[in-house]
């Protein structure tokens, strides 16, 4: 669940706490385990995503694959959120609430799914795509999956958290696409939400210093259109202004001394659609 940053600010974390925690290598085995976790339930959905099933559906199946493995959704009753998953579908850019309405061909939807295992929190999501959808669709989410892997590839001690904004930023736009600038990844491990703030856009060596043993999220928002969102009256599911569509992915990750480590890898290889193909 990515981070409005009025409400998570980057001096105080969930903790209580105002530095940024350094993790050891038993923690780093805590967060694969979570990761590959969550990144399980994700392959699961494949099957299930499909045309006239609902978003309801979808977090009934994630509750009961978390019951079946002894995990907990980080998001279910966080704030007064009420499901398992977040789904956003189409001009939804994040934070979409489950419901009843029915998923059509064509859509596209992200699916973000946190699980708590033995306390460590395994956040990731993905896009899916419903059906065939236009070409457009298709386009956005590549571009996105891709800029997510310019900001992971930008981790490395030494580097700063504006090296993985820059690198994402400039690709995106590059692509004549645009990216989100009201919510950014985060810091997690024991905590949902720690510091530090990842920001999707920025400059290089801006930011704090990235160091070995920190753990966070990468998890960039890009629109089709421009770079505007809302937030609904439900104080949740933000949308894009011009209604132009919307893609995400997000990884968990732990910076090490030579780079980093993907926490969240889909054990079945399905990382960017479509996943039939593996």
């Amino acid at each position: 669940m990515s981070k409005v940053e009025p409400v998570f600010d980057d001096t105080q974390s969930e903790s209580g706490e105002g530095t940024i925690t350094l993790y050891d290598a038993s923690a780093f085995a805590g967060m694969h385990k979570a990761g590959r976790l969550a990144a399980q339930a994700l392959d699961m959905l494949v099957e299930h995503v499909l045309p006239g099933v609902t978003t309801e559906a979808l977090d009934e199946l994630i509750m009961e694959f978390a019951q079946q493995h002894d995990a907990i959704p980080a998001t279910l009753n966080y704030r007064g959120y009420t499901k398992a998953i977040c789904t956003s579908v189409n001009h939804v850019v994040c934070h979409g609430i489950p419901g009843p309405k029915a998923l059509r061909e064509g859509d596209i939807v992200n699916i973000d799914v946190t699980l708590i295992v033995n306390g460590w929190h395994g956040d990731t999501s993905r896009m899916f795509a419903v059906g065939a959808v236009p070409r457009k669709a298709e386009r956005l989410i590549d571009v996105t999956y891709e800029a997510m892997q310019r900001g992971i590839a930008a981790v490395k001690p030494g580097h700063t958290t504006g090296h993985i904004g820059a690198a994402i930023q400039k690709f995106a736009e590059a692509e004549r696409c645009s990216v989100v600038r009201e919510f950014c990844g985060h810091g997690l491990g024991r905590h949902f939400h720690e510091r530090p703030n990842i920001l999707h856009y920025g400059v290089e060596g801006d930011g704090v210093v990235l160091k070995p043993g920190m753990i966070f999220t990468i998890e960039p928002m890009i629109n089709l259109g421009r770079a505007s969102v809302k937030v609904l009256p439900d104080g949740w599911t933000a949308v894009t202004r011009d209604r132009q569509l919307s893609a995400q992915f997000e990884h968990s990750v732990g910076v090490t001394e030579e780079g980093c480590e993907v926490f969240t890898l889909s054990p079945k290889g399905y990382h960017c659609p479509p996943y039939a193909a593996g």
